[in-house]
């Protein structure tokens, strides 16, 4: 029998599991709504299909973020939302694609024809198809079918969520604030794994750290991709950090890692640990609310 979303492993109503549910659904309802009523522009389906592919990268970099917050404040509940919000991810990026479809007009042909010649689709379609994979192999039956490989595999997600970021770049063209700011969360994570990897204690110095490395690496890919990819200055757009009429991603990355410092002032302690000897590091996105806490797939990400 397929269990609810909301329900626990022992069929319990988890209101946390319940407010992520709802919290997924909400801007795929709230697009819905507003395209029927005809408040998304002079061209609505465009202006939805960007939207879902915003919140595809969104709920990709929630769903890597939750293992650093189980760690960083203690909470290790929020191991039971990890399928949620990667199955999330993989649904509105599946919206995303299906939009686009429609707003070729159902023409499969044009469709595969884009893909293959505009490197921008291609890279977004591979990241896809990838997540796709991941999907379907996490189950807990594909999970013991596949044994030692299962883990090689999943540490894919990484990959993928970085060609979802560069689909996101290129499809912006000019302003590329928003996937930059993204772009700029997405390093935090994995620079708090490698901090994991070569066994650095979690602890509020160590985090303010992070949140200034974080910081300057996301003005640094802002600095490189106005650099290699446009014509405006790059130099002045690195300046403009220093500028605070407004307030630049690398600001807005460095601010949100920071407050993690309070957080595990909370928790009250260094979180010491790296990668566990047989467990992978990986996110997955996965359906229904199956086993959790007891799943390999589910720890350490």
């Amino acid at each position: 029998m397929l269990a609810l979303p909301w329900l626990d492993r022992a069929g319990r109503l988890s209101w946390l599991k319940l407010a992520v549910f709802a919290v997924a659904l909400a801007p795929g309802l709230w697009y819905a709504a507003a395209y029927g009523f005809g408040q998304l522009g002079p061209k609505p389906l465009t202006a939805a299909l960007h939207a879902m592919g915003d919140w595809s990268v969104r709920f990709l970099i929630l769903g890597l973020a939750v293992t650093p917050m189980r760690r960083i404040a203690g909470l290790p509940r929020l191991i039971l939302v990890r399928r949620m919000l990667g199955l999330t991810a993989l649904a509105y990026a599946a919206v995303h694609l299906v939009l686009y479809v429609a707003d070729q007009k159902f023409d499969l042909v044009r469709v595969a024809t884009e893909i293959a010649v505009r490197f921008y689709l291609t890279v977004g379609f591979a990241a896809l198809v990838g997540l796709a994979v991941l999907g379907a192999t996490s189950t807990d039956a594909m999970i013991r079918r596949l044994g030692q490989s299962w883990p090689k595999l999943h540490r894919l997600v990484y990959t993928l969520t970085a060609l979802a970021l560069f689909h996101f770049f290129l499809q912006s063209k000019i302003d590329v604030s928003t996937p930059l700011f993204w772009t700029g969360l997405f390093l935090a994570l994995m620079g708090w794994r490698a901090m994991q990897r070569f066994r650095v204690p979690t602890n509020p110095a160590t985090l303010a750290g992070l949140a200034v490395v974080s910081g300057l690496a996301t003005a640094g890919v802002e600095y490189l991709w106005y650099a290699l990819a446009t014509g405006v200055p790059a130099g002045a757009v690195l300046a403009a950090n220093l500028d605070f009429y407004e307030i630049r991603p690398a600001w807005w990355v460095a601010g949100i890692v920071a407050l993690t410092v309070p957080l595990n002032l909370v928790r009250g302690g260094p979180v010491r640990g790296g990668p566990v000897a047989g467990r992978p590091s990986v996110a997955r996105p996965v359906a229904g609310p199956g086993p959790a806490a007891s799943s390999p797939s589910l720890r350490n990400v």
